[in-house]
């Protein structure tokens, strides 16, 4: 496996961990804790921290996403030029690599709705 491999698959598994940590630590948490939710009468999360970590999540996801484009995009059109008949399932790496900044927004916008 190259090296760019294994960099595009650590920012992958870096960006998954990243989300799955803001959402134990932004909705679990309090919860295990006994603290009321964001929206119950008594408790709110702090906006400050609330607005970076949405930001933290649509930011890193969209560099992840552009790394994972990019390379995976560099492969698909060395390998169309050589067999076209593989566009189709290049089309769906390419797509696969363009989700990482999806689910990124995904997470900030639940972020944002528990803010507000």
């Amino acid at each position: 496996m190259s090296p760019r491999a294994k960099i595009a698959i650590a920012l992958t598994l870096f960006t998954a961990i990243l989300a799955v940590g803001a959402s134990l630590v932004l909705f679990i948490a309090p919860a295990v804790a006994g603290a009321p939710a964001a929206g119950a009468s008594g408790g709110s999360l702090d906006p400050g921290m609330g607005y970076l970590a949405a930001a933290l999540a649509t930011g890193i996801s969209a560099l992840s996403a552009g790394y994972a484009v990019a390379n995976v995009g560099a492969a698909a059109i060395g390998a169309i030029t050589e067999k076209p008949e593989l566009m189709g399932r290049m089309l769906i790496l390419v797509g696969l690599a363009e989700g990482i900044a999806i689910y990124g927004l995904i997470v900030s916008i639940l972020i944002l709705n528990r803010l507000g």
